[in-house]
Formats: C-alpha cells, sequence, structure tokens
C-alpha cells in the first residue's frame, strides 16, 4: 500500500457505506441504545457461546459506533478499529492490554503531556518503566529497544514537531521482539498511513481532526484484527472508555469532510508559518513541511506547528490582542486556537515540562484553522505590532 492516501481515494472509502444504510438513508442512524435483546432462548445461547457475533450491550458492540470504527480501519487500511470515549482512553487501554508488571516501554521525547503523566503514574505503580529517546537518533532507539516489549512513537511530537521515520522505527522494534503504536492524530490517515509503514497499532484522538468540529470527545485504535482483538477483550470491557453511538455519529459526520478540510488546513498553516518564519522577532518555527521537502512518511501536513518569539514581544498582550485565535487547548476543529508555552509551564500537574516536552516560556502553538488565511494573518500581525516593547 503507498505510504498516504489520495483525498478523493478517503472519500470514496469513507462513503463507502453509505448503500447499506437502513432506510436508504445517506447518513447512517443512530442506534442510541444501551442493550439489545435476543428472539429467543438458543439465540441468547449461541450469542454468549460466541457462536454468533451480535449486538448485546452497547458497551461492547454497538451499530453506529461499528460504522465509524470500519471507516476509520479502511482509512489507515487496518484490518479492524476499535472506539473509545477519549484519546486517553484509546491510548491507556492500548498499551495496557500488552504490558505486565517488569516490562519496559521505549518511548520518543516529547510525546503528548497526558501520555507522558500516564506513563509516569500508572505504569510507574505496575512497575513499568518507560525509556524517553530522541526518535531522531536511530541508533539510541535500537540500543533502548533491547529488552523492551512496546515502543510508543508520535511524528510528529506533540509541541516542537519533531518528525522520524517511522518505518525505520517500525523495523527495529520488529526487530528486537517489540510491538510499535503510534498517535497518527497530527496527520491523520489522509497524511500519514503508519500500518503501511510497518507499525502495528496506530492511535488517534478522534477529538481533533478526525471529528473536525470540537463538539466530540473520542479516541480510536486501528491494526491487525488479532491486536485490536486483544484490546477488545482484555481492557476495553473493564476500563470501560467506550465510544458511545451519538459520539460515533458526530464522527461520521466529521470524518465525510476530512479529505477536503486536512487541504484546507495544511495550505493556510504552511503559508502562515512561512509568513512568522521571515518576521526578525521570530526567532523559530516548529514546523515539519518548512524543509525541501517532507519527512519520510509523511505525504502532507496539518493546521498545528509552535514557533518561538525573541525577547521584545510581551507574549501576554499579543494573545490578548488576537481576534480569530482562540485561547484555547485542544486542536483539530475548524476554529483557529493559541497556547502559550509560558502558560503551560505553570500548569501544576506538568512537572519538568520544559525537559519533557521541549516547551520553551517564549514558545507559542497555533493551530490554524479554516478562517481563511489572508483574515488569520492580519489577525497576527495587529496582535504583534501591538504587543511589541
Amino acid at each position: 500500500m503507498k505510504d498516504g492516501l489520495d483525498p478523493f481515494d478517503a472519500f470514496s472509502l469513507i462513503t463507502a457505506h453509505d448503500e447499506a444504510n437502513a432506510f436508504d438513508a445517506v447518513v447512517p442512524p443512530i442506534v442510541q441504545t444501551s442493550l439489545f435483546t435476543f428472539s429467543d432462548y438458543d439465540d441468547m445461547v449461541s450469542t454468549y457461546r460466541g457462536e454468533k457475533v451480535r449486538p448485546v450491550y452497547s458497551r461492547g458492540l454497538n451499530p453506529t459506533v461499528r460504522i465509524f470504527e470500519e471507516m476509520l480501519a479502511k482509512l489507515e487500511g487496518g484490518e479492524d478499529a476499535l472506539g473509545f470515549a477519549s484519546g486517553m482512553a484509546a491510548i491507556s487501554s492500548t498499551v495496557l492490554a500488552f504490558v505486565q508488571p517488569g516490562d519496559r516501554i521505549v518511548a520518543v521525547r516529547h510525546v503528548y503531556p497526558d501520555a507522558f503523566r500516564l506513563f509516569g503514574t500508572i505504569l510507574k505503580r505496575m512497575k513499568v518503566e518507560v525509556t524517553y529517546v530522541d526518535g531522531r537518533d536511530e541508533e539510541a532507539v535500537d540500543k533502548a529497544l533491547a529488552g523492551a516489549r512496546l515502543l510508543y512513537l508520535e511524528s510528529p511530537t506533540s509541541w516542537v514537531m519533531e518528525t522520524h521515520d517511522v518505518r525505520a522505527l517500525a523495523a527495529l522494534a520488529r526487530k528486537h521482539g517489540a510491538l510499535s503504536v503510534i498517535d497518527n492524530s497530527w496527520a491523520s490517515p489522509v497524511f500519514q498511513q503508519p500500518l503501511s509503514l510497518g507499525v502495528d497499532l496506530v492511535l488517534h484522538s478522534a477529538s481533533k481532526y478526525l471529528g473536525g468540529h470540537s463538539d466530540v470527545v473520542a479516541g480510536v485504535v486501528a491494526g491487525p484484527k488479532e491486536l485490536v482483538d486483544r484490546i477488545r477483550g482484555e481492557t476495553l470491557p473493564y476500563l470501560g472508555g467506550k465510544l458511545s453511538p451519538f459520539d460515533a455519529w458526530l464522527l461520521i459526520r466529521g470524518m465525510r469532510t476530512l479529505p477536503v478540510r486536512m487541504k484546507a488546513h495544511e495550505a493556510s498553516g504552511l503559508e502562515i508559518a512561512r509568513r512568522l518564519q521571515a518576521l526578525e522577532i521570530v526567532d523559530t518555527v516548529f514546523h515539519p513541511a518548512l524543509g525541501n521537502h517532507l519527512p519520510a512518511g509523511l505525504t502532507g501536513s496539518s493546521g498545528l506547528f509552535s514557533f518561538t518569539f525573541r525577547e521584545g514581544i510581551d507574549i501576554r498582550a499579543f494573545c490578548n490582542h488576537l481576534r480569530l485565535f482562540k485561547l484555547g487547548v485542544s486542536w483539530g476543529g475548524h476554529e483557529s486556537l493559541v497556547v502559550p508555552g509560558e502558560v503551560v509551564l505553570q500548569q501544576k500537574a506538568q512537572p519538568n515540562s520544559a525537559q519533557a516536552f521541549g516547551i520553551d516560556a517564549r514558545s507559542v502553538r497555533l493551530h490554524v484553522g479554516l478562517e481563511g488565511t489572508e483574515a488569520l494573518w492580519r489577525d497576527l500581525e495587529a496582535a504583534i505590532a501591538a504587543s511589541q516593547d
């Protein structure tokens, strides 16, 4: 399979269910029910014996959720997928399905903050060790993987957008018998398909680009059926982070426009990153597509990146003068957002943030939404002008 999807190919995969919808509906119906009844005693017995697969209780299987899962599996080129009530539910259920006390995980540095906290709290209590490495240093990754159970990846990473040769790192994991898992939320399946690069399991915070409208919190994991079934059987039923039918319906709606939205985020985000890079007051722009070519594995870029100001900008004033860019966490929706690094560094639940995530006090993370490139640039220009000392 090729490393990326043509947007039109992606759209055809997303809409593949339409002809099979109940009542010939263009939009799949919401099966908003907690349980499903049986036609008779034998029907119930055969289901409980595992001879028949059918919905029983929506915490386990729901038709609307299943449509979303199948759509995402097709987009990622996987055999199966499993939806969750949040991105962290997907991460925790996936990791906990494959590690035991005494195991060791290798993770690239600068991972998503709550994944970092999960590794430093719950996994630490379980006596699971986590080794952080620079994913760009393949020799260091190779050395760290000796004896490891799992390799946890992000590419690009969460704040400083470090990219890795995903294919090479996945091959190193296979060499050492470690399971490879990657968070693909930044690129979406439109611009990166890690399973085709050799990664075992791919995760998403579906709250981000998959949903695309900032009205749903969800997560998903995709990969080979054998591995997804292990998560389905060993952690999903007991951790309870199952995706709801209504949220799955919102995701189905959002994914229908995913290819078009990603192209718009890419074009606007890259143009604004280039203009920021040209300003003397800006020190560094962290955007994976600013070089002469995209890093290996990526066929496009999204609207999320960060940059650092030089001395001479009052970051508080800069943020307060923005009008289209709103102060807010998360990303992936239609709206443009800004998060100042100096605020993140003050978060009580995030000790050692600068070291763990590469966050500089003078850095700013932007999510470039769909308001229009020129309007967003005027907003940034005005805020920069109003905040210079």
